[in-house]
């Protein structure tokens, strides 16, 4: 007797979701002493409707695993993030593990439904150009033309935490420059290995010359919610690049934030002589 994959998916999937929490749950003494730097959960709507709004850094695993994570753990929610149509393309077990996490590919149709459903949703708006930093391009962001986050969470009123994570950009540094002659010359090639439009390859290295990563401490902040309700009086239009711009602007000043307790951080490089001088939420040292 033969079975049809297509028709066990929905338990496979169940499973693999259940194994998944478990382990999250599991891991959280480790997760602890690994003192990642979290602040603002105390700002989350309890009721689990609100949309995160995200930076991504050329690590980019840290902030997919740790956003929802650290969202679980607060809410016990499963977090939706908003993935490239890559997904779709995907195929065995690696998309199964992302579906059963929460990821889904991110349009608006499949946005609007998990909003509908008051779900927890996570969206990166600068994509894979966040992610592709060139030399001295550390916690920037490129959101030009990315305003659908915006309009997605003013048609549902849906709230927006903006979410910072600082540490993913120092694992990896680019020593070469955006629109320098190796990145101009790259650009063909990086479309097609990484699909993003007028983008080159950026050349990264980690400890000396090496792929090695370098340790950092992950720093990790939830900001205050950002209404999206539109006034009776506000053009639509306007509002959604004021709703667009409050967000980039509160997450930019999250980062800037994470930054400056950073600098002084004696933990930061995960040195384990300074683990109990760690800064933490609330302290100056």
């Amino acid at each position: 007797m033969t079975t049809n994959p297509r028709a066990d998916r929905p338990s496979r999937m169940h499973a693999m979701q259940h194994a998944i929490f478990a382990v999250a749950d599991a891991v959280a003494p480790l997760v602890d002493a690994s003192r990642v730097y979290v602040d603002g959960l105390h700002t989350l709507p309890r009721d689990g409707r609100f949309l995160l709004v995200g930076n991504h850094t050329t690590a980019g695993w840290v902030e997919v695993v740790s956003i929802p994570y650290f969202v679980h753990r607060e809410l016990g929610v499963r977090v939706r993030g908003l993935a490239t149509r890559q997904l779709a393309d995907m195929n065995g077990v690696l998309r199964d593990v992302l579906e059963a996490a929460g990821a889904v590919v991110g349009d608006p149709e499949t946005g609007g439904q998990l909003m509908r459903q008051g779900e927890t949703v996570l969206v990166f708006p600068g994509g894979g150009r966040d992610m592709l930093k060139f030399k001295s391009e550390e916690y920037q962001l490129h959101w030009e033309g990315r305003n659908g986050f915006a309009r997605l969470a003013i048609a549902h009123d849906y709230p927006i935490i903006p979410v910072g994570l600082v540490g993913g950009d120092d694992v990896y540094g680019s020593f070469v420059e955006r629109d320098g002659t190796w990145e101009r010359m790259t650009r063909g090639l990086g479309e097609r290995l990484h699909g993003v439009s007028g983008v080159g390859i950026p050349l990264i290295r980690g400890v000396g010359p090496t792929l090695v990563p370098r340790p950092q401490r992950m720093y990790l902040k939830f900001g205050s919610p950002i209404d999206t309700k539109r006034p009776a009086n506000a053009n639509a239009e306007e509002w959604e690049a004021t709703v667009k711009m409050r967000s980039q602007t509160a997450l930019e000043a999250t980062l800037a934030d994470l930054l400056a307790i950073r600098r002084n951080d004696p933990f930061r490089n995960l040195n384990p002589l300074a683990w109990r001088r760690a800064v933490r939420p609330g302290c100056t040292t």
